[in-house]
């Protein structure tokens, strides 16, 4: 079995000495340069399966070495050392394509699980490059499409997983955000370990902490037993947090501080335990427009956002939707053990020029409820009762009447309300979370409209 090589660019001696023990000690052959010019000579010599470099040399910088490697060895994870507190630089290189980064004093506990996961990145098969999610393989998910825009999602997808920076995922209610975030942790050195989704917009807040840190016997009453928290299940794997937008400042605060450290303490515990997470999260609002409102705090933004994925609107691709309506028809029909439905020409001409607000959510629902209601197997235009316009168009009452209906405007509000609420709930096959989504609030927000009009 041929050993693990890895070359060390700095010019500190005594760094160079220290990373060559450590690494000779975990089984791993390493070579040194003191310059990029070094460093050029040694990449020629024999291939490296990961690159260490400071990001101050003599003869240039960290990310010169980081653009010669990705430009002439690009399946070569690079990784930069940092000076103490420079966490421009570090984002700067994260940015530029860097698996991860150290700083300065180096800590081996922290280096020894770097070189580990980089040693640990799948290594892409020969010949022309599969992106990842392109093709279908058991328990991992496809991202369906061949529209220039999907393409250039599953190019980044490719390039993140090949990182441990942070990911901040846009895009509409339904647009593939959580499809994104797997594909990016099954792509990565941390496959074999936990990928943990998490809503933040389902939490109650009292339960916040507990949720995410997990608790220790006696630290409440109803505390039993320990509990894991979401970070800790997470350890080596990915934390996916959906709707990050919906997180209380309070809990910003304390996730920040997490994210800082890399360190966690349970309710009710007295010391911090150390973990390893990769956080990868998602909304489908503006959070730059939130921290502009308050909303949001503008240091975990940038904790967050290090690198931008944005999925695009079902609607912004329209040439994909032949090729999703035949995925999706298939996998519903194997389901139910029936053959797959005739899909008329008129229907799929009808689903092309449909604005899908739920995006590809909304398109698996259309077209399940289609495949339940044709006739002859074969779904027409009639069967899939699109209404253009949007989701407040839809959720209309159903009358559509001006004016209070002979009720007073408190009671004339609730009625609205309550149709509105019921029509996404039926929408959503009664699913809370999604329904909160398709009315553009939260889910806290759903359960408190639901409590107060008597909605079971």
């Amino acid at each position: 079995m041929n050993r693990k090589a890895v070359l060390i660019v700095d010019d500190e001696a005594d760094i160079r000495e220290l990373l060559v023990l450590t690494l000779s000690r975990m089984g791993v052959d390493a070579d040194t340069a003191s310059s990029f010019k070094e460093a050029q000579e040694a990449l020629k010599t024999r291939p490296y399966d990961l690159a260490l470099t400071d990001m101050r040399l003599p003869d240039g910088d960290g990310l010169q070495v980081l653009r010669h490697i990705a430009e002439n060895y690009g399946n070569t994870p690079v990784a930069v050392i940092t000076a103490f507190g420079s966490t421009e630089n570090a984002v700067a290189a994260l940015k530029a394509g860097a698996f991860d980064y150290l700083a300065k004093p180096i800590k081996l506990e922290q280096l020894r699980p770097l070189v580990m996961s980089a040693l640990k990145l799948p290594k892409p098969s020969q010949g022309r490059r599969t992106s990842i999610g392109e093709t279908a393989l058991p328990g991992v998910p496809r991202l369906l499409g061949e529209s220039p825009a999907i393409q250039r999602a599953r190019e980044m997808i490719g390039k993140l997983a090949r990182s441990q920076a942070p990911v901040y995922i846009t895009g509409e209610s339904g647009s593939g955000k959580e499809v994104a975030a797997r594909l990016i942790h099954l792509g990565s050195s941390r496959l074999d370990s936990s990928f943990v989704a998490v809503n933040c917009g389902a939490i109650p807040e009292n339960l916040m902490e507990s949720e995410f840190f997990g608790y220790k016997k006696g630290a409440f009453t109803g505390a039993d037993s320990d509990k894991m928290g979401y970070l800790k299940a997470a350890e080596k794997g990915t934390l996916f947090l959906d709707e990050v937008g919906d997180l209380p400042l309070a809990m910003q605060v304390k996730l920040l501080r997490v994210i800082q450290e890399k360190k966690v303490r349970p309710v009710g515990d007295t010391k911090e335990e150390p973990i390893d997470v990769r956080v990868i999260s998602a909304t489908h609002r503006s959070l730059a427009q939130q921290v502009e409102a308050g909303e949001f705090r503008q240091d975990l933004f940038y904790r967050l956002n290090v690198i931008e994925l944005k999925m695009p609107a079902l609607r912004e691709i329209p040439e994909d939707i032949p090729l999703m309506v035949e995925q999706v028809v298939e996998r519903l029909a194997r389901q139910s053990g029936n053959p797959p439905p005739h899909i008329s020409d008129e229907a799929m001409l009808a689903l092309r020029r449909y604005d899908f607000p739920g995006n590809v959510r909304e398109l698996e629902n259309i077209l399940e409820r289609a495949m339940a209601l044709c006739s002859d197997n074969r779904i027409t235009e009639s069967d899939l009762y699109l209404t253009q316009g949007s989701t407040k168009d839809r959720l209309a009452p159903l009358d559509g009447a001006l004016g209070t209906r002979g009720l007073a405007l408190h009671d004339f509000l609730d009625q609205v309300e309550r149709e509105a609420i019921t029509k996404a709930l039926e929408a959503t096959r009664f699913n809370k979370t999604a329904a909160a989504k398709l009315l553009g609030i939260t889910f806290r927000s759903l359960r408190y409209r639901l409590d107060r009009l008597g909605i079971d």
